[in-house]
């Protein structure tokens, strides 16, 4: 018997002759062919011709590298998992994880830190920023040498890394002194004996954990760097190709309705209070309120730790995966100019002294260019509507921080995920090749480009007593002429010794907001509402009566409710945006895994990555929280020190929002049209 027939035997029992499992016949067809019972192996691939000398021990090593398991533990029972859609699986549920908390719980919850550590919007969006940061540090080192080595191990670790991300971002709130807003039912009251918050006040706040966040931020980055470069062309080596746009559609899909998930168990945690161990009187209508936004980082955390560990199993190519490889490379042939000839070298790429001629070859593809500036322009908008979304839903209709991550929640679930699975269905059904697929993401431009200008109706404030609308006896000109203190200081509370320290607002029965219940003048409460548990407050020297509230000087605790119907026409063009931003992700996406050498696809898609986090995802939550920043019209005031904004100013947002979109879509669209 040939030596190397018995060592396959001894390492692979099953492996016999179909005919006579004892004799020695040949068993090279039935190990190395589609049909192969290898466990593990793809059925029904058609049987494949090898021009090599007769097999030998080096292969019976190849056949090892293709079984799944860690280091030499590969049991036959996990082989079953060894298969392109069990590898789909885990890589959604990785990506789901990530866009769950990186891009779900982060934006719904970064009200409450900006509240909790006394953020400016600017700060939250470089903490968002830190993120995008991180990946275009690691970009091309991950994207480069990741992919010519073992991708599954460069995906599990960056899984491992993202975990410890998130734990790290839940720190803060296990290091920080419980969070106590003590606002005692005298405390707000006109004339009531009292000191000022500051004298207790120890120095130092808490915007210093920012760079808690930014670091927690800094490890989400660099772990889920290889899953976006590495993990899409992982998929696409080991599926057909015309098959491929519908994994990569699916497992992108994935990723969009993490965000989703995200938001909708952030808005449910932030109905829960911070410190959980403790009773409050405050409920989550309060603006001072801060929600349990920690708890899903913990959660996301230790499911992503979970995960991890089956990624690192599979081998470096699944079983059978070797025509996939051949067809797509035949096919990059018939796509490129002739610049294939260097990048299809075996040897090319294996050596840091090739990196400038990739990136070369890169930048002198046009399509390869569009296709990354598109990606940046669509990236800004994405980026920062993702962030503050919420915010805007929250301040345009006077909603709660759970209320509004509740209702985007609800809008990226169909419009994201299904934008995103639509249009990769769409690349294979249309059968589009690149030209094709920029004509279509063009049209999609264009949709959105006229749905944003939904961002032309915006809902007026509430009106709020020495912010946007005078005290009763006051004339408008007195509020332009002098500064804040002054305009929530007038006549009415003059002699209650008002703090600006302490912001609660209250709803007077003139359906005009005050800064607190001092600065409305009142004296006592009345009672407390059974149904909704806020306070009634009496004897408000500056509420003017209505005859609804049975009375004048009554006010109820909580802001005003907003009388804006525009609402449900806003959240529908919303949707529209969404849906045919997302519609073109995976066509583009797939254009580019086409238009560059099957060397260099991992590079490009890395290139990619920073062009579009360069030029979009990083600046876009900065740019979009300083015009955030610019529109606030009262600012948190922490003993001298300005912390987060109370109230901002609708219009300015809508119109700023509005702006920022259209220059955005108009670059895309004339970027479509040159190419």
């Amino acid at each position: 018997m040939p030596i190397h027939h018995f060592i396959m035997r001894k390492l692979f029992p099953s492996l016999q002759s179909p005919s006579n499992p004892g004799a020695d016949g040949p068993v090279r067809a039935p190990i190395f062919t589609g049909a192969s019972t290898l466990p593990g192996q793809l059925y029904g691939v058609k049987k494949k011709t090898h021009a090599e000398p007769p097999i030998g021990l080096k292969l019976i090593h190849t056949d090892l590298d293709q079984l799944c398991g860690w280091g030499a533990l590969t049991p036959k029972a996990l082989q079953v998992f060894n298969t392109p859609r069990w590898v789909l699986f885990f890589l959604c549920v990785a990506s789901f994880l990530q866009g769950m908390i990186i891009n779900g719980f982060i934006n719904t919850v970064i009200t409450s830190i900006e509240r909790r550590f006394d953020l400016r919007s600017y700060q939250a969006g470089l903490i968002a920023s830190s993120y995008d940061i991180a990946a275009c540090v690691c970009l091309a080192f991950v994207s480069y040498f990741g992919g010519t080595g073992h991708k599954p191990r460069w995906l599990g670790w960056g899984v491992l890394i993202m975990a410890f991300g998130s734990l790290v971002f839940a720190l803060p709130h296990f290091t920080t002194p419980p969070y106590q807003i003590s606002v005692p039912e005298q405390t707000g009251m006109c004339s009531a004996n009292r000191t000022s918050p500051c004298q207790d006040k120890e120095g130092g706040g808490l915007s210093s954990y920012r760079f808690v966040f930014m670091l927690g931020q800094f490890l989400h980055g660099m772990g889920a760097t290889p899953l976006y470069t590495l993990g899409v062309t992982y998929l696409d080596e080991n599926v057909k190709s015309n098959y491929a746009p519908v994994y990569i559609g699916i497992f992108y899909t994935a990723a969009i309705v993490g965000p989703a998930a995200g938001y909708l168990l952030g808005g449910y945690f932030l109905n829960i209070f911070t410190d959980i161990h403790l009773s409050t009187e405050m409920t989550p209508e309060n603006p001072l309120w801060v929600g349990a936004w920690w708890i899903g980082f913990l959660a996301g955390g230790a499911a992503a730790l979970l995960v991890a560990f089956p990624i690192l199993g599979y081998p470096r190519q699944l079983p059978g995966s070797q025509e996939y490889v051949a067809m797509r490379v035949s096919e990059a042939h018939q796509l490129k100019d002739g610049s294939h000839t260097t990048a299809s070298d075996p040897q090319f790429g294996k050596s840091v002294k090739d990196m400038p001629r990739s990136v070369l070859l890169l930048l002198k593809n046009p399509t390869f260019l569009f296709l990354c500036l598109a990606g940046a322009t669509e990236a800004t908008l994405i980026a920062g509507m993702s962030t503050f979304g919420p915010k805007f839903l929250e301040s345009q209709f006077s909603l709660s921080a759970s209320e509004a991550a509740t209702w985007f929640g609800y809008m990226v679930v169909p419009a994201g995920g299904g934008g995103t699975f639509l249009g990769g269905y769409m690349v294979k059904r249309l059968n589009l090749r690149c030209r094709g697929i920029i004509r279509f993401c063009m049209v999609c431009a264009m949709v959105s480009l006229l749905a944003i200008f939904i961002f032309l109706i915006h809902c007026p404030n509430v009106p709020m007593a020495g912010v946007t609308a005078p005290y009763h006896g006051q004339t408008g000109e007195h509020q332009l002429d002098h500064s804040l203190e002054e305009n929530l200081t007038v006549g009415c509370n003059a002699g209650c010794s008002c703090s600006r320290d302490l912001y609660n607002p209250v709803c007077g029965a003139d359906g005009v907001m005050y800064y607190s219940s001092c600065h409305a003048g009142c004296s006592s409460i009345n009672h407390t509402e059974r149904s909704t548990g806020k306070q009634v407050y009496s004897g408000c020297s500056c509420v003017v009566g209505n005859v609804s509230w049975a009375g004048e000087g009554f006010a109820v605790a909580g802001k005003c409710g907003s009388s804006c119907h525009h609402m449900p026409a806003f959240l529908s063009f919303f949707f529209i945006i969404i849906s045919f931003t997302f519609l073109c992700s995976i066509p583009a996406l797939t254009a580019t895994l086409r238009c560059v050498p099957d060397s260099q696809r991992s590079f490009g898609l890395g290139i990619q990555w920073i062009v579009v986090r360069t030029l979009g995802g990083i600046p876009g939550p900065i740019a979009f929280g300083s015009v955030i920043d610019i529109s606030c019209l009262l600012w948190q005031d922490q003993c001298g020190e300005q912390g987060s904004c109370y109230l901002y100013q609708n219009s300015a947002m809508s119109q700023y929002t509005l702006v920022a979109g259209i220059i955005y879509k108009v670059i895309l669209t004339h970027q479509a049209i040159d190419q």
